[in-house]
């Protein structure tokens, strides 16, 4: 099961990420702020504001995550609901740091102003951080690479291995090895197979290179799929997706077209 617990290398891009809003925070002075002082007034304000948000809502919208996982839920209304149970806690913290910084406390109807507010900028900020996981998992669109030509000729002694046999040992033995697609979540991958799908612990162009030898292309930023285990092609609008086996359908990239035309996977 996944974590979803940063690495250092993640934690401290999330560190960075809340140093940039804070300063942003400070210097467009949100919620009437900006007329509470100087630029340095308000960055002592959003600065402590901005981390107390990281260190009080993030571990809620971390745990939300992982139980949609756990529970096969949809991982957006799982963050949404982590970011406004974790935003109660927060208003807390906010109304204390608005008593030392400006002297003041808002009235019960205030109060419920400032959990919306407080709310609003924890999705911000969650969302923002989902789209920096994506793309790091992700890495750039490597071009289809004609497999026959990538794996290399098998030495005499030993055997060569199976092609996707390091791959392959990584997923539950009910899957089996009959390969339908890899689908692209955050930075963790869900194998699709002829007996199930599941999620794995790794990066799609990692997953790519351990199934050099098997018939298939990266056809999206977020899949690869086999060959074997396309049905049709279908367009909407400029979109072109390829209806699979299974049932799914895989997106894509136009810039993946002609060279899927040309290797004849098109209908």
């Amino acid at each position: 099961m996944r974590t979803h617990v940063p690495t250092l290398r993640g934690l401290v891009i999330e560190i960075a990420v809340m140093v940039a809003v804070g300063a942003t925070l400070a210097i467009i002075g949100p919620f009437g702020s900006f007329a509470d002082g100087s630029f340095a007034h308000r960055l002592a304000y959003w600065m402590p504001a901005a981390f107390g948000g990281y260190l009080i809502v993030r571990p809620f919208v971390i745990v939300a995550a992982i139980a949609a996982d756990a529970l096969h839920l949809p991982r957006g209304p799982a963050l949404a609901a982590g970011v406004f149970v974790g935003a109660l806690p927060m208003s807390f913290f906010i109304l204390w740091l608005n008593g030392n910084e400006f002297g003041r406390l808002p009235t019960a109807d205030g109060w419920f102003q400032l959990y919306l507010q407080i709310a609003a900028i924890g999705a911000i900020v969650t969302l923002l951080f989902s789209l920096l996981e994506r793309r790091a998992a992700a890495g750039p669109i490597a071009p289809p690479v004609d497999a026959a030509a990538a794996t290399p000729p098998p030495p005499p002694t030993p055997p060569a291995a199976e092609p996707g046999e390091r791959f392959f040992a990584r997923l539950p033995p009910h899957l089996g090895r009959e390969m339908i697609a890899l689908e692209m979540e955050d930075h963790y991958l869900r194998v699709h197979t002829a007996a199930g799908s599941a999620l794995i612990l790794l990066r799609l162009r990692d997953a790519i290179a351990e199934l050099a030898g098997v018939d298939g292309r990266q056809v999206h930023r977020s899949w690869w799929v086999a060959r074997a285990a396309v049905e049709s092609s279908e367009a909407d609008g400029r979109n072109l997706r390829l209806r699979l086996r299974n049932g799914l359908a895989a997106p894509v990239a136009r810039n993946a077209v002609p060279t899927l035309r040309d290797a004849g996977w098109l209908s």
